[in-house]
């Protein structure tokens, strides 16, 4: 009787482990790629406050702002509070299972341009909530979409740039916000 051979395949053929291997190779690549505009000094400094304007400060005071502004501030605040505490939850729970380590940690070839706030990498929680509480924003308010959605992405790429995610740390942490903010206004 002739054995019957298994093994896991994406949809184009190549076995599962060859194409995650070739994906964590581009992951890799492109993070060191990305990082070495750090190593000019204006870029390393512009990035540094975008990342910096990306914590958890000033978020809080703009979803503080929402009710002075907004004859539906309160529904905006509250939403995009639960999601800055789901946000935070999610970010810290998958930090904690997968103890990814940060990329100049990884790589030689990679240089960190500001101190990172924990010692994991995975998903990226700047990214997480400048996404999802754009998307709030935005949904609420959509005239902001034009100073949130670039700020938004400069706070991804910030990152990257800076040697303290990986580009996937960065999709994930923008999936997850993206997903629940999406939840919260369903």
């Amino acid at each position: 009787m002739k054995k019957l051979k298994l093994h896991s395949t994406t949809p184009t053929g190549f076995p599962l482990q060859q194409w995650a291997s070739a994906a964590i190779q581009w992951d890799h690549h492109s993070s060191i790629q990305i990082n070495r505009a750090v190593h000019i000094q204006a870029i390393r400094r512009f990035f540094s406050i975008i990342s910096k304007m990306g914590d958890g400060p000033l978020w809080t005071a703009a979803i503080l702002c929402v009710p002075v502004f907004a004859d539906n501030g309160w529904t905006a605040m509250f939403q995009m509070s639960l999601m800055a505490l789901l946000g935070l939850g999610i970010y810290k729970l998958i930090k904690h299972f997968t103890s990814r380590p940060r990329p100049f940690v990884q790589h030689r070839e990679i240089t960190l341009g500001c101190p990172p706030l924990d010692q994991f990498s995975f998903p990226s929680g700047h990214t997480l909530h400048a996404v999802g509480l754009t998307t709030l924003f935005c949904y609420h308010f959509p005239t902001v979409g034009v100073l949130l959605v670039p700020f938004a992405a400069l706070v991804a790429l910030s990152r990257v740039i800076l040697g303290l995610h990986f580009v996937s740390d960065v999709l994930m942490g923008a999936g997850i916000g993206l997903s629940l903010a999406l939840l919260i206004i369903s």
